[in-house]
Formats: structure tokens, C-alpha cells, sequence
């Protein structure tokens, strides 16, 4: 595996992927791997001849009271992981090289990026649009892969690459890949390495609780009784707080009100535990089977 940190010979490594007409797979990460992001690329190794993984915590995605300098930086065990997946290409920048001086640039994108985490992280969204629109303009993928655990996310730059008319990759190019969880349910993340053993035996209630309120959306009780059962719930189970707890529509993110039709619908929450804010979310439909 081939490691660049600077962007000429970035295009030169790339190009010589492209050769012969082969494909390329972007699976942009910041770092901190686990069996999610290894699941991201051994799908993009399925669809395309080549993966390239980029690894870069971006500072305009965090906040200023957020976790920057403490997120985990483990670029060693990260690209010996990336070996292992017979990854071809590398990306590693530093902040200067991917922002150099007088960068004056900045992306938003509207309708998905309101609510949930978007209003919980003001500009959280607008980094993520314009950090992922610089990657692709690098790597020039012909396709990339994201995990839908970032639901709201994905949105943001599937709906990104279609406003900009990107062709690299397309809209319909840019994958999201189920969720990967632990066997307790808990979606896998790089922040769950903050919890501490107590915390994050607590934290398996998150799913669970999510889980509970899906099975009785649609019937009897109603959506906000369920809701207001699921912030009960994670409160007892030794959350400090709940950032929300939303159904919304799962392509146009729209919010569902009480006694919608939830066929489409997916249940996305956030909550605090310790100093950790865990995410996630899951379809009304599957769940309910």
C-alpha cells in the first residue's frame, strides 16, 4: 500500500490506478479504524478494481467546545489495518495541506443538514460538505462509500454531489453501507473508545431502547408516547442527556408528525453519556419487519 500526504503525488498515485481503465474507490474516514470502516472498504474492494482510503480529521466539522484534540489519532495501526484489506492508496494529509493558507471556501447545504445534528453542531455539516467535495475533487473516485450509521450525513453529501453536478463520483456512485454493530447492538464508533467500562455497558440501552419504541410506533399508544418512553428509558439507564429523538423520512429528512405513515420512516437519536455523544438510527419498517 502506497502512502501520500501531498496532493501532487496523490493525482500521480491515482492516475497510475485509472491505468488500463480500472476503477477507484474513495472510502473517506478520520482515522481511528474499527470493523465499520473495514466493512466500508471490503464492499468498495467488491465494486471496484481499486481503494483508496483517506484519513484526515477535519477541523471545520468540530465545533469549538467538540473533541478535536482529543479525537484518536492512530495513523500506525490505521494503515497497518488498511494493509491487511489489501487497500492500494492511502491518503493522509495534514490540515495545511488540505486547508493551506488563505483558504477562504466553504460548502452548505440546506433542507438535510437542518435538525438533528445539524442543529445540535452548527456548521458541523457545512465542514463535512466542504472537506468530502475536496476529496473528491482529489481522488476523482468513481465511486465512495460512507456508513449509514452518519445518516444524516450521507444525505448531506448525496445531495452535495447532485447540486454541484459532480461526476466524480456521481450521486447515485456515492454508497451507504449498513451499519455495523457490536454484539450488544451498540453501533460501532470511534468515540465509543471514550466510555469507560461502566459507561459503556450503560451505552448497549441506546439500541435496545430504540428498538422497544419502534415496536409500538404505528399502533395503540402513539409516537410520542414511545418517544417520550425512549428518553425515559436511556435517562434510567445512566444517559446525561438526549440531544433527540426524532422519526423523520428517511430520504428527504423531512420530520414526521404523530399518526404519519412511518413506511418510510427511520428513528434517529442522540444522547450524552458522560462526556460522549453517541448517535444512531434505524428504519421503522425493517425494524418491525
Amino acid at each position: 500500500m502506497q502512502t501520500v500526504s501531498r496532493l501532487d503525488p496523490l493525482r500521480t498515485a491515482v492516475e497510475g490506478l485509472r491505468a488500463g481503465g480500472k476503477t477507484v474507490a474513495l472510502v473517506p474516514t478520520m482515522g481511528a479504524l474499527h470493523e465499520g470502516h473495514l466493512t466500508l472498504v471490503r464492499e468498495a474492494a467488491a465494486q471496484a478494481d481499486h481503494v483508496v482510503v483517506s484519513i484526515f480529521v477535519n477541523p471545520r466539522q468540530f465545533g469549538a467546545n467538540e473533541d478535536l484534540d482529543a479525537y484518536p489519532r492512530q495513523l500506525a495501526r490505521d494503515t497497518e489495518l488498511l494493509e491487511r484489506e489489501g487497500v492500494a492508496l492511502l491518503w493522509a494529509p495534514d490540515p495545511e495541506a488540505m486547508y493551506p493558507a488563505g483558504y477562504a471556501t466553504n460548502i452548505s447545504v440546506a433542507g438535510v443538514s437542518e435538525g438533528l445534528c445539524g442543529a445540535d453542531r452548527p456548521g458541523h455539516f457545512d465542514g463535512v460538505a466542504t472537506v468530502v467535495c475536496k476529496l473528491f475533487n482529489q481522488v476523482r473516485p468513481d465511486m465512495a462509500f460512507f456508513g449509514e450509521k452518519d445518516w444524516q450525513q450521507l444525505a448531506v453529501i448525496r445531495r452535495m454531489a447532485r447540486d454541484l453536478d459532480l461526476s466524480f463520483p456521481q450521486a447515485d456512485a456515492i454508497h451507504g453501507v449498513g451499519i455495523v454493530r457490536e454484539s450488544d447492538g451498540l453501533a460501532m464508533s470511534s468515540r465509543n473508545a471514550y466510555l469507560s467500562a461502566e459507561q459503556r455497558q450503560a451505552a448497549a440501552a441506546l439500541p435496545r431502547a430504540m428498538r422497544d419504541a419502534i415496536a409500538v410506533i404505528g399502533s395503540g399508544p402513539g409516537e410520542e408516547r414511545a418517544l417520550g418512553n425512549l428518553r425515559e428509558t436511556l435517562a434510567v439507564a445512566g444517559f446525561s442527556s438526549v440531544d433527540y429523538t426524532e422519526l423523520r423520512d428517511a430520504d428527504t429528512l423531512v420530520p414526521l408528525a404523530n399518526g404519519a405513515n412511518t413506511e418510510n420512516a427511520r428513528l434517529f437519536v442522540a444522547a450524552r453519556i458522560g462526556g460522549t455523544r453517541l448517535i444512531d438510527n434505524m428504519s421503522v419498517a425493517e425494524e418491525q419487519g
